[in-house]
């Protein structure tokens, strides 16, 4: 190639380079989170802003370029800094990059040196480039973001500010959406105070402007200043009532404060004037959280209507009413999941569940094999070796289980509890408590103490029970369960119930909703001959969950008042739903005519 050919290719060479430059050598795209906070690249806002910035680079005519000779040495220049920037020598990049910037005064050049210095943390030929950049090109917003950075890094807050307002002026879209920029690129700064002093003096003349106030807020809260951002929000909202983002925005920073009960009240205010589907959902999974499950399913009824294939509002719908062992009301939420393809293994998860619930172990089995992923995958495998043990193989079972033994953490302990309920099951007792024992002696995990309590209760090794439970207690004053199961199994099987109603009392006042220990206080309280209270809870209980056991215990107590009449159709209805129930069937053979 002739020198004369050479010269007449360098602009589109040159372009070329700068083109495959960005694909190979260090680039804005590809700073480091420490670095990435002075690149001049544009952001959005997150996505509960109520819109999204656009590229805020203003439409305007590119800068005259110098009128330059681009001899071989600048272009040999040019690819030895590309080169050593491709081998890891970014420091000579910069160097050679920042020499031919101040050489030519091309803005491509300068650019490229502004954006390498900033990819490799080097403060300075960011600054010197950036200065370079913005006195050939004096309203180019990128090079200002950049100055902007490096002034607000040397604590020349008033400088900072001025290259800020330059931004302002020359970039384009919206003024919210050049403050949502401002706010992202600055909210990457450690110096968090001198953030936040910058930004209090770029709004101080737009303070009554909600959507500058969002912006600060917004800032406020990537700042840590959350006290500030909840002040912001507020006025945000107290201005637009009915603004979603801001008031979704508001939701999220209570969320992280933990101020769950602040955010229902707050919710349940702004549902009576702005009733849009976002905020309606969040309200939902409030009332999910604070386990107000009646309220959170007419809510989420609610929201199937506006939006019967919302995948959310269904897999909640489902999971409410199996919680409540509503499993005919479950089954159809996940089966839709399952038929629309969203969150198939989930929903096949639930779908055996509730098939092996109803006893079609066949059908079970089918749907935890389509379980290849999600929350359910590690269980539906040991639910499949239950079933084999339901059926009847029951080596095949534990030699199932005994094979996935190398799992570790949470997965291991359900592991040792799958291997002792399928011996439990075949009342291998001995067996089952020997793999809580090797466990426990392992590990004293609470899971693990209160299995072997309860499988204790069956063997009638009551001392057993007695230990392990207050062993727990000792370390979780206030756990319901345990306190619960403690205060019922000597209710039930000893006569020590002045300290029985004890536990159960403490339980109560931790879960006063929980129908297993309603039906526990209904029965310390039958044992003491308090009959008239005995029936109320128990009544409570059986309201919530018509469970066959509480069935039997209010019918029981019912009979000895006097009430048999009432007893029988109690127990018979339960009898429709359970036939097999060995409590239930052993209640009414006790108390047979």
């Amino acid at each position: 190639m002739t020198k004369s050919r050479l010269l007449h290719d360098l602009p589109a060479m040159l372009a070329i380079l700068f083109i495959t430059a960005c694909a190979t050598a260090p680039a804005p795209s590809g700073l480091n989170k420490d670095s990435e906070a002075a690149a001049p690249v544009q952001t959005q806002p997150d996505k509960a802003a109520e819109t999204a910035a656009a590229p805020v680079r203003a439409e305007r005519p590119a800068p005259a370029r110098p009128n330059i000779a681009l001899s071989e040495d600048i272009l040999f220049r040019l690819l030895l800094a590309e080169l050593a920037g491709q081998r890891g020598r970014a420091d000579v990049a910069v160097d050679h990059y920042l020499a031919l910037a101040h050489e030519t005064r091309d803005p491509q050049v300068i650019e490229r040196a502004a954006r390498i210095a900033v990819y490799v943390r080097d403060d300075a030929a960011a600054a010197a480039a950036a200065e370079l950049w913005a006195e050939v090109d004096p309203a180019n917003p990128d090079a200002n973001q950049v100055l902007t950075v490096m002034s607000l890094r040397r604590g020349e807050l008033a400088q900072a500010l001025a290259h800020l307002e330059v931004i302002l002026a020359n970039s384009g879209g919206e003024f919210e959406q050049k403050l949502w920029m401002i706010a992202n690129f600055l909210a990457r700064e450690e110096d968090r105070a001198a953030v936040m002093r910058l930004m209090e003096r770029l709004l101080e003349d737009h303070m009554e402007d909600p959507e500058a106030l969002y912006a600060f807020a917004h800032l406020s809260a990537r700042m840590g200043d959350l006290a500030r951002a909840e002040g912001l929000l507020l006025s945000v909202l107290a201005q637009r009532p009915a603004n979603e983002p801001a008031a979704m925005t508001y939701l999220s920073l209570l969320h992280r404060k933990g101020e769950a009960g602040k955010a229902l009240r707050f919710l349940e205010k702004t549902l009576k004037h702005e009733a849009g589907f976002n905020l309606r959902l969040a309200y939902a999974r409030l009332l999910t959280d604070a386990k107000r499950f009646d309220d959170a399913r007419r809510e989420f009824e609610t929201l199937a209507v506006a939006d019967p294939e919302h995948v959310d509002v269904l897999y909640a719908l489902g999971l409410i009413h199996l919680q409540a062992a509503r499993l005919d009301e479950a089954e159809p939420y996940f089966a839709r999941l399952g038929r629309l393809k969203k969150r198939v293994f989930d929903s096949n998860y639930y779908l055996a569940r509730i098939a092996e619930e109803k006893g079609e172990l066949e059908k079970a089995s089918d749907l935890y094999q389509g379980v290849h992923g999600g929350e359910g995958y590690f269980d539906a495998r040991i639910r499949l070796s239950l079933i084999l043990a339901k059926q009847g193989q029951v080596e095949k079972a534990l030699g199932q289980i005994r094979a996935l033994e190398s799992a570790k953490g949470a997965e291991r302990l359900l592991l040792i509890q799958a291997e002792a309920e399928i011996l439990t099951g075949q009342k291998r007792y001995a067996e089952a408590m020997a793999v809580y024992d090797r466990a426990l002696a392992a590990e004293a995990d609470h899971d693990l103490l209160y299995a072997r309590a309860m499988l204790a209760e069956k063997m009638g090794r009551l001392d057993i029970l007695e230990a392990d439970l207050k062993r727990i207690l000792s370390e979780d004053r206030d756990n319901a369960t345990v306190l619960n199961a403690l205060g019922y199994t000597l209710a039930d099987r000893t006569d020590r119930y002045d300290e029985a109603y004890d536990y159960i009392k403490r339980a109560l006042e931790l879960s006063p909703d929980n129908f297993y220990i309603l039906d526990s206080m209904g029965w310390v309280l039958y044992r003491l001959g308090r009959l008239d209270e005995a029936v109320g809870y128990l009544r409570q209980a059986l309201a919530l969950r018509n469970d066959p056991e509480v069935a039997a215990h209010l019918g029981e107590v019912l009979w000895v008042m006097g009430d048999k009449k009432t007893a029988r159709d109690i127990w018979e209805t339960a009898l429709r739903a359970t036939p097999t129930d060995d409590k239930l069937l052993k209640v009414i053979e006790r108390f047979k005519p």
